[in-house]
């Protein structure tokens, strides 16, 4: 008789280690440990500015406020010189202004709206807007370049749901981050991670922007039902 335990024989496979292995994976419900992330782009890449707004409303706003103000000022003078009375509401705010005390609650609001009017418009007039266009490497000088944050968004979450073991996700991205939430019904959680992190960071790379955003990949179990 032959030993069954010779050389020749197959091995039987490790099935007490392996349902171990099995549970101890499905007990991990999610995975956002501590990690460095992939460069996406090199340091060499041109750097390319933010679009700047050209912030129709807030202009046309303020250019009817002056032009109707001025307008009204100005056929009321015409009318003083006239031999006309002038308007009530002049002669009221001209009284006001002249008895009221600088401390006044009145006077006080309306200077504290003045101002505030004041600090948004040079906000705007400083500050580029358009926060959701991500402007993109150039490559021509003459060649200007933006992708919306959406569309980006929307890129990258297509990329991941073709790493294996990833059930859903969720891509939130701004101007200096990228942050995924993955659901994994089957693979280590770690490993997904992984595919994630490597598979993103060629996803971010590809897409060609001028400045590239950090990227944060959490992976989780999906939730029991009922």
């Amino acid at each position: 008789m032959s030993d069954p335990r010779g050389g020749g024989g197959t091995q039987p496979l490790p099935v007490v280690e392996q349902a171990e292995r099995t549970a101890g994976e499905l007990g991990q419900s999610a995975s956002a440990a501590d990690y460095r992330p992939l460069p996406t782009l090199s340091e060499d890449d041109e750097k390319a500015g933010r679009f700047w707004s050209p912030r129709r409303v807030p202009a046309a706003v303020l250019a009817l406020l002056v032009l109707g103000g001025a307008g009204l000022f100005l056929y009321d003078v015409v009318a003083v010189r006239a031999d006309h009375p002038a308007m009530r509401w002049r002669r009221e705010l001209a009284r006001q202004l002249g008895e009221r005390p600088l401390d006044d609650t009145a006077v006080l609001a309306g200077a504290a709206l003045a101002a505030l009017v004041g600090v948004w418009l040079i906000v705007l007039a400083a500050t580029p807007g358009l926060r959701a266009v991500l402007p993109m490497r150039r490559t021509h000088p003459d060649v200007r370049a933006g992708l919306h944050r959406g569309a980006a968004a929307m890129v990258l979450r297509d990329r991941a749901m073709d790493v294996s073991g990833v059930q859903s996700v969720r891509v939130r991205m701004t101007r200096s981050k990228v942050d995924v939430r993955a659901v994994s019904h089957f693979r280590e959680l770690d490993d997904v991670r992984g595919d994630l992190d490597a598979t993103l960071a060629d996803g971010i790379s590809d897409l060609g922007l001028a400045r590239a955003p950090g990227l944060a990949v959490h992976v989780a179990r999906p939730g029991r039902k009922g």
